[in-house]
């Protein structure tokens, strides 16, 4: 059975940084098509943060592109995502997906950017 557990979120000020990791289990990395990271803010939809896929090219969403990097350790069978010049609307709980024939979800992380 596939598990995702996200961690590292926490407080943190304005232009900071963060770097969250999601440990997989049930399954090694390079059998999803693709994983990625999303986020819910309070009253907001849930958006795509940023993808990578099988082979390793990657997606970003506009708000995020140049501050975060999505990244993973197939040995570890973990991906990353670090994220600098944090701003007060990054804040919101940050979920870890997985796709091949199934699509997967963790129980999140909260990030919050505040001063």
């Amino acid at each position: 059975q596939v598990q995702l557990v996200e961690s590292g979120g926490g407080l943190v000020q304005p232009g900071g940084s963060l770097r969250l990791s999601c440990a997989v289990s049930g399954s090694f990395l390079t059998s999803f098509n693709v994983m990625g990271w999303y986020r819910q803010a309070p009253g907001n939809e849930r958006e795509l943060v940023a993808q990578m896929f099988r082979y390793g090219n990657t997606n970003y969403a506009d708000s995020v592109k140049g501050r975060f990097t999505i990244s993973r350790d197939n040995g570890l069978k973990t991906l990353y995502l670090q994220m600098i010049s944090l701003k007060p609307e990054d804040t919101a709980v940050y979920y870890c997906n997985a796709n091949n024939a199934d699509n997967y979800w963790g129980k999140g992380t909260l990030v919050t950017v505040s001063s």
